[in-house]
């Protein structure tokens, strides 16, 4: 999810205990491509910036594999950036979430985002 320990941890504090969500952390894109695949989230919360792989990267890999090409993922990123903002969004990111946020408010966000993402439907036959 970020880079930053501290965040990592205050973020998991808000989404699990305050926001009752299952959360798994990651420290890096490299370890997020490791992770993924086979804990097969809902929904990947992402850093834009991180050293090694950034965000962009992952996500890129992450929509070439099969078991997490449609993962829903929403970016972080203190970049505001809107050339840097837009290349997320045309990159598959479900939303763009601007750093600082407020973490107890971050799983009602996360919420609202889960429930207007674009739905996948199978044709009917």
């Amino acid at each position: 999810m970020d880079d930053e320990p501290e965040l990592r941890a205050l973020a998991e504090l808000a989404l699990a205990v305050v926001g009752g969500l299952r959360v798994t952390l990651c420290a890096s894109g490299v370890e997020a491509l490791r992770t993924i695949p086979t804990c097969r989230p809902q929904m990947v919360l992402m850093d834009a910036s991180m050293p090694g792989l950034d965000g962009l990267a992952t996500l890129t890999a992450l929509r070439a594999m099969p078991a997490t090409a449609t993962t829903p993922v929403v970016f972080i990123t203190a970049t505001n950036d809107p050339d840097h903002l837009a290349s997320l969004k045309r990159a598959g990111a479900l939303d763009v979430l601007a750093k600082p946020f407020d973490l107890m408010t971050l799983c009602a966000r996360l919420r609202e985002i889960w429930a207007d993402r674009p739905r996948i439907t199978s044709p009917a036959g």
